[in-house]
């Protein structure tokens, strides 16, 4: 940081991420001097990362589909933001600013050049010409209440402002430079904390049949979470559809990685297992029908290859092996004890979760600052007047697809406008 800088300002923007840099571009917009606060040597480090360097700016949807994907508490706190800066207005404000977008299949909305850099250089450009002043390398080591506003210092350096928005994210992906900083400074100003966990994070599978699997994805797979003591499971995001993924630890992919919140909960401490439908799309008692027909009218067919139509071969071969039926056996020979075992390991494949690959590999973190002490109306802290909290430092964590985007940008536009 070498710019020598009036230390007073109407606002500063302490993270330039997708959230910071929205809210520092809105609030120059509206003629508030400005400073945008970034410790990487580089701004969006975590927006060129996602999305497989593509980023999944939002979902093809209105702002209630966005909010009910956050589930109900969470939902709630978003909609006011949600529905003052939806989905369509995230895609005409890029599209204003040469962005152009598509919409895939699943949903998910990237900019039409499948370049993250296109969308950072965008809300650079947005913040820059609004008249922000972006600063980075600028660690920031404390942000302090004053009489008239706050006192937000880097280095040996003091920057004085009227309002503070807080945007530097939450613990997922550390080498990003989120590594939680911005807890500390909440806590010193009153706010409580949910402990931060990973969520959007592949899962260890304690199964190691699975491991010989990696590399093999199922486009569609269903999973579920049981408890196995029978007692209801905390939340109300529990079960996913999509992609999954075999990796030589456990599983990753959309559908997995939306479930894994679950798994790193406290609050569902007691024991749990994951299940598997390999064959969503067909309803256990077709399947059952589609075996009996398979028995009779081909009955000469083996059972790996009527299975390997089905999901793919090795995958066939392992849940043959977990129901201990033999994979050349014709399908006219089979048992009735192993078609109900094989009806079971197709719809109900239940597995064990041995943790997940942590912080590290986490695409959001899920906990952070307790959204009772947030305004939803305008991302202002109740504890401390002219603080604003947006983004992932808050307690919200939705699905792939381009929700997380969405919030930041829905968070950052409504403190950017307040501030």
């Amino acid at each position: 940081m070498s710019k020598n800088l009036n230390n007073e300002w109407d606002v500063i923007v302490i993270g330039a991420g997708a959230a910071g840099l929205f809210a520092a571009g809105t609030a120059a917009a509206r003629n508030r001097r400005t400073l945008l606060l970034e410790k990487n040597t580089k701004l969006g480090v975590k927006i060129l990362m996602s999305g497989g360097t593509r980023c999944n700016l939002t979902h093809n949807t209105d702002w209630q589909g966005i909010a009910d994907a956050f589930g109900k508490r969470q939902g709630r706190f978003l909609k006011f933001a949600l529905a003052n800066f939806p989905p369509n207005r995230v895609v005409s404000f890029f599209h204003n600013l040469g962005v152009f977008t598509k919409i895939e299949e699943t949903g998910k909305i990237f900019p039409l050049s499948n370049r993250a850099i296109d969308v950072r250089d965008a809300l650079v450009r947005y913040a820059s010409q609004a008249g922000a002043e972006i600063i980075y390398p600028a660690a920031v080591n404390h942000v302090l209440k004053t009489a008239n506003g706050f006192s937000v210092r880097c280095g040996d350096q003091e920057f004085l402002a009227a309002s503070v928005v807080i945007a530097c994210g939450g613990q997922s992906y550390p080498g990003c430079g989120t590594s939680g900083d911005g807890y500390a400074w909440v806590r010193q100003l009153g706010h409580s904390i949910i402990e931060p966990r990973p969520a959007l994070v592949p899962l260890r599978i304690l199964e190691t049949w699975t491991h010989h699997l990696s590399g093999i994805t199922i486009p569609d797979t269903g999973v579920s979470v049981v408890s196995t003591s029978g007692k209801k499971l905390v939340g109300d995001r529990t079960d996913f559809r999509g992609s999954l993924l075999f990796t030589h630890r456990g599983f990753s992919g959309p559908a997995p990685m939306n479930i894994s919140r679950v798994f790193t909960d406290p609050q569902n401490s007691y024991d749990k297992v994951l299940v598997c439908d390999w064959l969503p799309s067909q309803p256990v008692n077709a399947l059952e029908q589609d075996l009996q027909t398979a028995r009779t009218s081909q009955g000469g067919q083996s059972l790996l290859t009527w299975l390997s139509n089905k999901v793919p071969r090795r995958l066939a071969e392992a849940l043959c092996m977990n129901c201990d039926c033999d994979a050349t056996l014709r399908m006219a020979e089979l048992s009735r004890k192993c078609q109900n075992q094989l009806l079971h390991q197709l719809k109900a494949c239940q597995l064990n979760v041995d943790g997940t690959l942590g912080f590290a590999k986490a695409e959001v973190t899920a906990g952070g600052v307790e959204l009772s002490e947030v305004d939803a109306k305008t991302m202002e802290s109740k504890i401390a007047p002219k603080l604003f909290l947006v983004g992932e430092i808050l307690d919200v964590d939705g699905p792939i697809g381009g929700y997380n985007f969405q919030a930041a940008f829905s968070t950052g536009y409504l403190a950017g406008t307040v501030a």
